[in-house]
Order: structure tokens, then C-alpha cells, then sequence
């Protein structure tokens, strides 16, 4: 009697422990669970990134959105400033300017610094062009003939810009430097 109890008992332990789950299979749900929200965050993170899904964030949450993005533009600028570097090592001053950028400034900080550069730049090049309109017609005569038949970056030959420097003014301001002039 006492081994038909026995057996009972032991078949009631085995029956018990064939319907729970294992310990293994208890930690690979729990994996599963945690991978799964995991992306759900990711997912929601990217879309957010992409201007969609925004209606449930607070002020602060758009702000710290705005600058990782901002941070991570700053990075792609940098990105293509050095792969543009490494096969052409000398920058211009565009790519000088983006890349020592730093990036805790807003893209309207950006814009203005930008603008005000541009601003400075079309500046000089109205100061130069007036340094070159006081070239005496002499002096001007003696650069086109140095460059006689050359075409210039803008299509115009040696001619039409020889023509153009004496229909501007015909000032006369002789005195007696040696000024010439490359084209290139």
C-alpha cells in the first residue's frame, strides 16, 4: 500500500512540473519581452526623428529631439567636410566654416553666422572691384594684350573685356606705378 502511495505521489510531483513552464523558457519570454520593447522604443525614437508622431511630447522633449538632431547633422557636415578633404586637401572656406562649427548652436545661429559672412565676402568683392576700376586704361591695355585671345571663366574673350575696360570710366590716374594684371 505504501508503494502505490508512493508511486501516487511521485506521479503527482512529475504531473506539476510538466505544466510549468522551465526556468529556461521563462528567461528566453522575459528576453523576448525586453527585445520587444526595445524596438518599440527605437521605433517610436526614429519616427519621432522623422517629424512624425510628435503630439504627446512636452517642450523639453521637442527641445532635446531638436538637439539631437542638430547634433547629428553636425556630424554628417563633419562626415562629408572630411571625406571631401581627404581627396581634395585644400578647403574652401565654406567647408572650413561648417566643419569648426560647433554643434551646441542652433541651425538659426547657423544661418546668421552664415549670412553675415556672405554679407562680409559680397563686401570685399565690391571693394575690389572698385581697386580694379581705377586701373589706368594703360595699365588695363597692357594686362589684356599679356592675355590676348584668353577666354575667361564666364565665356567672354580678351576683346569684350578690353572693351568693357574702356567703357567704363576714363579717369586718368597716372602715377607712374607698374600695375598689371594675371588672368588664370
Amino acid at each position: 500500500m505504501n508503494e502505490i502511495i508512493d508511486k501516487y505521489n511521485t506521479n503527482s510531483k512529475n504531473l506539476g512540473k510538466a505544466e510549468q513552464p522551465s526556468l529556461d523558457l521563462n528567461l528566453e519570454h522575459s528576453k523576448y519581452a525586453n527585445l520587444n520593447d526595445q524596438l518599440a522604443e527605437a521605433s517610436l525614437r526614429l519616427r519621432q526623428m522623422r517629424g512624425e508622431e510628435l503630439e504627446g511630447l512636452s517642450v523639453e522633449e521637442l527641445q532635446q529631439l531638436e538637439k539631437n538632431l542638430e547634433a547629428g547633422l553636425h556630424r554628417v557636415l563633419q562626415t562629408k567636410v572630411w571625406i571631401n578633404n581627404s581627396w581634395n586637401k585644400s578647403m574652401t572656406s565654406n567647408e572650413r566654416f561648417f566643419y569648426s562649427f560647433p554643434r551646441h548652436h542652433s541651425f538659426a545661429a547657423l544661418f546668421s553666422i552664415y549670412f553675415l559672412q556672405s554679407s562680409q565676402l559680397a563686401e570685399e568683392n565690391m571693394q575690389l572691384r572698385n581697386q580694379v576700376s581705377q586701373i589706368t586704361p594703360a595699365a588695363a591695355k597692357q594686362a589684356v594684350a599679356d592675355t590676348e585671345n584668353v577666354v575667361a571663366e564666364d565665356g567672354q574673350s580678351s576683346d569684350s573685356v578690353m572693351t568693357a575696360l574702356h567703357s567704363g570710366s576714363s579717369q586718368d590716374n597716372d602715377d607712374g606705378s607698374d600695375v598689371s594684371l594675371k588672368l588664370g
